[in-house]
């Protein structure tokens, strides 16, 4: 059953330009967008990263939670480690659907067969610079891919096909291969963007026509990378499209610049197109955090939807501001399940003061207020860092026994 959520009006607050029908007209409202998580597998491909059995089985866990429609819980031939994972992420009977990753080769899907994954992703090069990088033939490819399609629909799997590198591979062999693949028996389809290589304007484009390629009876998958910060913007491009899935990964992790971040296309479609998705953004950070902590990486603290300061202001300007939420922030913290708060710093001003005068319960005249800003400015420069609680009730301290 499909988890459909839409941001409330009152909880958004990005102004009337995004109304005109320049923004909104070409989306498909009727149907809910929905997301396939790849960073167990695609997303552990950023330099470093190694997860655990185990973090795989709680992060998948967390994504069930999140509302995320398909899960790709591996590559069981990578190791024994994953193939542990696989078994156990099967093995939990969660909401979202539990899909395989293969390559166009007959043991890799005889690994998830052998695990009872029931719907496979299959993956084989269709741009000339990757098939020449692989040694493949153009025949080679499409022997390949009708083999591997027929092998996993002969015990009952789903087939996703994934034409890696779709992007930059000939339009007409794309369109050929397309429809080899469903003609072998896949019942969707993915675009593939593999470097990060298309403008959302192409992205959109190329979804059209591989619509037409396969007809309205075969989902599109849109799969991207953000090597030029645009995975979002290629992302909404995609829905625009009629792509009805968006592949992508927790943070956006993945290999070079990482791939499409969907807790933020999950947000601006909501947010910015009135979209219908299917996932519970406040659940967001959790699952987050814990990639995070599973990958031993950490993000920008200014970064949509999970950065640790995305609804806490230093800036004596905005906190003067701060009780009117929609003066200084795009969308209420609530969409998030994000906390709002004031630290103290070297950019912070009497309202900083004020405010957290009040949140501590501290007792400071009106008249002390600039002298306590005054040290809390010196402090933050002296020592290149906020501010914290402890050190603000020392300064409130010092100063009401001077005076």
């Amino acid at each position: 059953m499909t988890r459909s959520y839409l941001a409330a009006p009152d909880l958004v607050w990005t102004g009337h330009i995004n109304a005109r029908s320049e923004v909104q007209d070409g989306f498909d409202r009727s149907r809910t967008v929905r997301f396939y998580d790849t960073t167990l597998r695609d997303g552990e491909q950023a330099v470093g990263v190694v997860f655990s059995a185990d973090d795989k089985f709680r992060i998948a866990c967390q994504l069930a939670e999140l509302g995320i429609g398909r899960i790709e819980s591996g590559f069981p031939r990578v190791s024994p480690e994953d193939t542990k994972a696989v078994e156990r992420i099967l093995a939990a009977n969660l909401p979202s659907e539990i899909w395989g990753f293969a390559r166009a080769v007959k043991a890799d899907i005889d690994a998830h067969i052998e695990l009872g994954t029931k719907s496979i992703l299959i993956e084989i090069a269709t741009s000339e610079s990757k098939m020449k990088a692989y040694g493949f033939t153009r025949d080679k490819v499409v022997a390949r891919i009708k083999e591997a399609i027929a092998h996993a629909r002969a015990h009952g799997m789903r087939v996703n096909f994934f034409p890696v590198d779709a992007t930059r591979s000939d339009l007409d062999f794309l369109r050929a291969m397309y429809q080899v693949a469903v003609e072998a028996g896949a019942q969707e389809v993915s675009v593939v963007d593999t470097i990060g290589a298309c403008a959302p304007e192409a992205v959109e484009f190329l979804i059209r026509q591989v619509a037409t390629w396969v007809g309205p009876d075969i989902p599109i998958h849109w799969h991207g990378h953000n090597d030029f910060g645009l995975a979002t913007a290629a992302a909404i491009a995609a829905v625009r499209g009629g792509a009805t899935w968006i592949q992508g990964t927790i943070n956006g992790m993945g290999e070079r610049a990482g791939n499409a971040d969907i807790c933020e296309v999950a947000l601006a479609l909501q947010c910015l197109y009135n979209v219908p998705v299917e996932m519970d953004l406040t659940k967001a950070r959790q699952v987050s955090e814990t990639v995070r902590k599973a990958g031993g990486y950490t993000v920008d603290r200014w970064k949509p939807v999970v950065g640790d300061a995305l609804f806490t202001r230093e800036s004596g300007a905005v906190a003067s501001q701060f009780h009117m939420p929609d003066a200084i922030e795009p969308y209420s913290s609530k969409l998030v399940g994000a906390g709002r708060g004031i630290v103290l710093g070297k950019k912070s001003g009497l309202a900083n003061i004020e405010i957290k005068t009040r949140e501590l319960g501290l007792s400071l005249p009106e008249d002390k207020f600039a002298e306590v800003l005054a040290r809390v400015k010196d402090r933050s420069v002296t020592t290149r860092a906020l501010v914290s609680d402890d050190e603000f009730r020392s300064i409130v301290e010092a100063v009401g026994t001077a005076s």
